[in-house]
């Protein structure tokens, strides 16, 4: 398991960046601090040229590594999705009985992020600020379908994927595993945004988490389904 973990590799579609920022120093700050400027800011008011003077580099630099900040914010959710994948395979691999893998998988994708020292240059806390509050922008947009064909939502949709496996391994004759796989993970984060910006929306709360409302929405669901 060890050897595992030190081996792992996250792998963002090809496409999304010009020049791969993990094979380079410069790469890595970029990466960095535009997580760091992106919760500072917010995606509106982030530019490369704000990003540029907070790592001490022309702008220009910047535009070798991601033709846009739209492909920068592509990257960074990417990188985010094949991160949580990673997990929800690490965590649910071992388990046999169905109900505790899919409750550890409802765990994996709607808990509080924690950081993780294997990836030094990226703040997993702070991302994941991002991905609550800016995820649905990367795919938002006019070209959805042009990128989604050329696979740029790869990440996500393999996580929306193993998620309805979890759903199928525990009923076998649930109907629309995809859509309550997906309908999650978007609602998580928006459960989360809700929780910290409009609270009188939410039952989510210090007393309820994210993750006991959709442990108890999805097991009465699949429990109750007709």
């Amino acid at each position: 398991m060890i050897n595992l973990i030190q081996s792992f590799k996250i792998e963002v579609p090809k496409g999304i960046f010009i020049k791969d920022p993990e094979t380079s120093e410069l790469g890595k700050r970029i990466i960095k601090h535009s997580i760091l400027l992106i919760d500072e800011l917010g995606f509106e008011l982030f530019t490369f040229k704000k990003l540029g003077l907070a790592i001490n580099s022309n702008e220009s630099s910047i535009y070798r590594y991601f033709e846009s900040k739209h492909h920068l914010l592509m990257y960074l959710t990417s990188w985010y999705w094949v991160w949580i994948e990673y997990q929800l395979v690490l965590e649910t691999f071992a388990l046999k009985d169905t109900e505790d893998k899919l409750k550890k998988g409802i765990e994996v994708l709607t808990r509080t992020t924690e950081e993780d020292s294997n990836f030094e240059h990226i703040n997993e806390v702070v991302l994941n600020k991002i991905i609550i509050s800016e995820n649905a922008k990367a795919y938002l947009t006019c070209d959805v379908d042009t990128e989604n064909e050329e696979g740029f939502f790869k990440p996500f949709k393999r996580v929306v994927m193993r998620f309805s496996e979890l759903i199928l391994e525990y009923n076998k004759t649930y109907k629309h595993p995809l859509s309550l796989a997906s309908s999650t993970i978007e609602g998580a984060l928006q459960q989360h945004f809700f929780k910290q910006h409009i609270k009188s929306i939410t039952n989510c709360n210090s007393k309820t988490s994210v993750t006991q409302f959709y442990t108890n929405l999805i097991f009465n669901t699949l429990k109750h389904e007709e």
